[in-house]
């Protein structure tokens, strides 16, 4: 009598240890697969016949339970099964919605006569041995009516096995691991009720900052385009040349911000088609000079290429809005003008541009975010400078398309240098 009673506090101490080391792991702030790999880490810790187990998730999406945290065994092993609804003990504790306890060879062999194939072959992989466990006790994974799947353990070399003692507390266990699920659920969708909202008000600032971008190019064109038209006026041809001169400047603007939102949107829907090509950049940057040339007096462009710069694969129309968007950056952050510098680089498995210029810089707390979309640099020197913050996002996203990386160097009052990288043709010729 005495042996049972102290054989019971036993139990009930193994069991309150267990429920203690999992109620702290819940505390842990981990992510969902690292949670409940701890957590099966202190059950097997303290529950005594249990030798391995795992945590079979439903995915509803594939239509199988799918492992998602496993101890005692190769977890990338056993990730190779999946079990279709009501298949093997899995799928019929999940159906049956209680906990259940195999703990004869009739039993299990009974209740796993129907895992496929496969699906044994990953386990016998796993487990490093065709033979099956000695004991098994599984139990729902479930929260009210919402049920996320099975857990499983195994008793694999004894001499303790599972009893039916056992099935409350395993349950418990579970119902641990169900709140842990859900709550990580519920996380996730507070964090994508929270991006959503984020992204809604970026959007409304976004529309917000274009209307009013594009209504002051609009408003100065057709200021100057009537002025132009006063009969009772008669302009002289040099201050004709200016006010269209003008004119012309703000559709340019206009131009650039309809353009970058076209690109953004083709980004968005995955539309941004890489045509690879042999390209000399040096070319197109001359070809390119000229562009700004004619948008800006006051800035000086400087070309530096080596003659040894090679040919490289890229797609010429997207290579050229990369250039675009960087040197338009540079021109309007400028506004004293200066020396604009584009210089080539050549290393073992790519080349490198760089384009400088000598404007008013970028603090390093916003060199961080440069690349993201719609972030504009703020301060009392940009206030009227024009834009939709979507220029170097889009290059960055072009120059990955290809396989290189883009960054950017910058001083406060010093300038600014955006550097890119392109992988050279003999590297693509080896990664293909």
């Amino acid at each position: 009598m005495r042996s049972s009673k102290d054989g019971k506090i036993k139990r009930l101490t193994r069991e309150l240890l267990a429920l203690t080391e999992v109620s702290k792991t819940l505390t842990a702030q981990l992510d969902l697969e690292q949670l409940l790999k701890a957590i099966m880490g202190k059950i097997i810790g303290v529950l005594e016949p249990a030798d391995v187990g795992n945590v079979m998730l439903w995915d509803e999406s594939a239509g199988l339970f799918r492992p998602l945290a496993a101890f005692g065994y190769d977890l990338d092993l056993v990730k190779e099964m999946g079990l279709r609804a009501g298949e093997s003990i899995t799928g019929k504790v999940y159906d049956d919605g209680r906990a259940r306890i195999y703990c004869t060879p009739q039993e299990i062999n009974q209740a796993m006569a129907d895992m496929r194939a496969a699906n044994r072959g990953s386990i016998a992989r796993a487990f490093g041995s065709e033979e099956l466990p000695r004991c098994i006790v599984a139990a729902p994974i479930s929260v009210d009516d919402r049920k996320f799947g099975v857990l499983v353990l195994n008793n694999i070399n004894g001499p303790a096995t599972f009893t039916e003692k056992d099935l409350p507390f395993v349950q418990t266990l579970a119902d641990l691991i169900a709140l842990a699920i859900e709550r990580a659920r519920l996380e996730a969708q507070a964090d994508s009720v929270r991006e959503a909202q984020r992204v809604e008000h970026m959007r409304s600032e976004v529309m917000a900052t274009l209307s009013h971008e594009l209504r002051m190019p609009l408003t100065v064109i057709q200021g100057y385009s009537s002025a132009l038209m006063l009969a009772e006026v008669e302009w002289s041809d040099q201050k004709r040349y200016e006010f269209l001169h003008l004119i012309e400047q703000e559709c340019g603007d206009m131009q650039a911000m309809i353009q970058d939102i076209l690109d953004t949107s083709l980004i968005e829907v995955d539309q941004l088609a890489i045509q690879r090509e042999p390209l000399r950049l040096q070319h197109l940057v001359h070809d390119l000079a000229l562009e700004i040339h004619h948008r800006t007096e006051s800035h000086r462009l400087v070309i530096d290429f080596p003659p040894d710069f090679p040919i490289i694969e890229a797609d010429s129309h997207w290579i050229k809005q990369v250039f675009r968007n960087i040197l338009d950056n540079a021109i309007k952050y400028s506004p004293n003008g200066g020396l604009v510098v584009i210089k080539g680089e050549v290393r073992p498995t790519d080349v490198v541009v760089s384009i400088s210029d000598q404007g008013i810089g970028i603090s390093p707390e916003d060199l961080i975010p440069l690349f993201e979309k719609y972030f504009r640099v703020r301060s009392s020197e940009t206030l009227h400078v024009p834009g939709t913050g979507l220029g170097l996002p889009i290059a960055r996203t072009i120059v990955e398309a290809h396989g290189g990386r883009i960054w950017a160097e910058s001083k406060v009052a010093q300038g600014t240098t955006l550097h890119f990288s392109l992988p050279r043709v003999q590297v693509l010729t080896e990664v293909e």
